[in-house]
């Protein structure tokens, strides 16, 4: 079956399809649900790129033991979002053990998301979501720009950010929430400036 052809299939056929050995069917599968398992993943990791590296692991984790699914109890979606939960769950266990989130305990990084609506994203896309994101970053200071960057996407602590940006723990500190409210006052901002447009 052609990967165009693909696109018109059922969650169901497409497992068939993978199950015979038709790999351009994990593509349309992970277009379809990637969204579901990485916003599963981020509630439960609260952490971006922890919840990016999970979500690829479970549609590997698919491929891999696609032979596995039982259509007679439940549907594909449910399964592969069984697999996020209890993956993420997984990890996030792991994370714990491991003092991951000693730094990040009073942070909600829900905040970080738009609200989803039917389109998404508040009307969205995951691409559009991003750029969203970049600028309210380019609106902070460099220190608070480098420390959330070092914090939230490379996953350092703050004192390992004090060490490598050569700065007291105290100032990190300070960069790490005073960036974080000025990201968050940018966000709402746009969010409203889109529900109210002038």
């Amino acid at each position: 079956m052609t990967p165009y052809r693909l696109q018109f299939c059922t969650d169901e056929e497409l497992m068939e399809q993978l199950r015979v050995g038709q790999t351009d069917a994990l593509a349309v599968l992970f277009d379809r649900h990637y969204r579901l398992v990485f916003s599963v993943a981020l509630r439960i990791l609260h952490d971006h790129g922890e919840a990016e590296d999970l979500m690829q692991e479970v549609f590997l984790e698919i491929f891999r033991k696609v032979e596995s699914y039982d259509p007679v109890r439940g549907n594909p979606k449910t399964w592969i979002l069984q697999y996020a939960y209890h993956r993420s769950l997984n990890r996030q266990k792991y994370l714990s053990l491991r003092n991951f989130y000693d730094v990040k305990q009073d942070l909600d990084l829900t905040e970080w998301e738009i609200p989803q609506s039917s389109n998404g994203w508040d009307g969205l896309s995951y691409e559009d979501w991003a750029q969203v994101l970049q600028k309210g970053m380019s609106s902070l200071s460099e220190k608070e720009r480098t420390t959330l960057d070092l914090a939230y996407f490379q996953g350092l602590h703050l004192k390992e950010i004090s060490a490598q940006i050569d700065e007291p723990l105290g100032n990190v500190r300070n960069y790490y929430y005073r960036g974080l409210r000025k990201l968050r006052d940018f966000l709402q901002e746009r969010s409203c400036l889109k529900k109210n447009p002038a």
